[in-house]
């Protein structure tokens, strides 16, 4: 039996893992993940121009988007709670929907075709958010717009509760409601990232619809 001081004195030897084999190590998990189909929920992260993205993906298509600001872990944790547990960053499962997020920051793609899972929306909430990408690219509607759209002229404030809950950020675009002043109102990711967005679109409205 080995002892304890030589065991560590063994172990000590090996070194630290360097990146690369944690790298190698988690690759390899992915993969058998993968194949055993062990994963209900994939999710990675993403640079944009409004900041570090959060994306993740179930079997049915994109359930959420989350900006940094939102916390990723209370995010995942969340994930975790409302759809399941069996949880693991896949990036190449997300390979289409950061596609697609690249090229509509690249000005050249005004709405998105990744399948989505409207797993977190429910009820008035998800019909709001099911009308969302209606609005169209580089236009706006105000709350209260919204709320007629949906059939529920007097429900203005529970419109802009559905917009700051909406779990799919940028790519369902609550950036485009608006309050009925024209002020911006809340959002999940900021002020500015709601502004920057509207901006954007505005400046490539023409290329993107293309």
């Amino acid at each position: 039996m080995t002892d304890a001081p030589a065991l560590e004195k063994r172990l000590s030897s090996l070194g630290a893992p360097t990146a690369t084999d944690l790298a190698r190590l988690h690759a390899g998990l992915e993969t058998r993940a993968e194949a055993e189909r062990l994963i209900d929920v994939a999710y990675a992260t993403v640079d944009s121009p409004v900041g570090r993205l959060l994306v993740a993906t179930t079997p049915r298509g994109l359930v959420r988007v989350a900006f940094e600001n939102q916390g990723f872990d209370d995010v995942l944790r969340t994930l975790s709670d409302r759809v399941s547990p069996r949880i693991l960053e896949s990036p190449r499962q997300l390979d289409t929907a950061r596609e697609e997020l690249d090229e509509y920051f690249a000005g050249t793609r005004a709405h998105f075709d990744v399948p989505l899972d409207r797993a977190l929306s429910h009820g008035f909430r998800l019909r709001v958010h099911e009308h969302l990408p209606d609005i169209a690219y580089g236009s706006t509607e105000s709350y209260a717009d919204v709320a007629r759209e949906v059939g529920s002229p007097r429900a203005v404030r529970a419109v802009g509760t559905a917009c700051a809950v909406n779990p799919l950020p940028i790519v369902v675009p609550c950036h485009r409601v608006l309050r009925s002043d024209g002020s911006t109102g809340g959002y999940a990711g900021g002020a500015e990232a709601k502004e920057l967005l509207l901006e954007f679109e505005r400046t490539h409205a023409v290329s993107a619809r293309r």
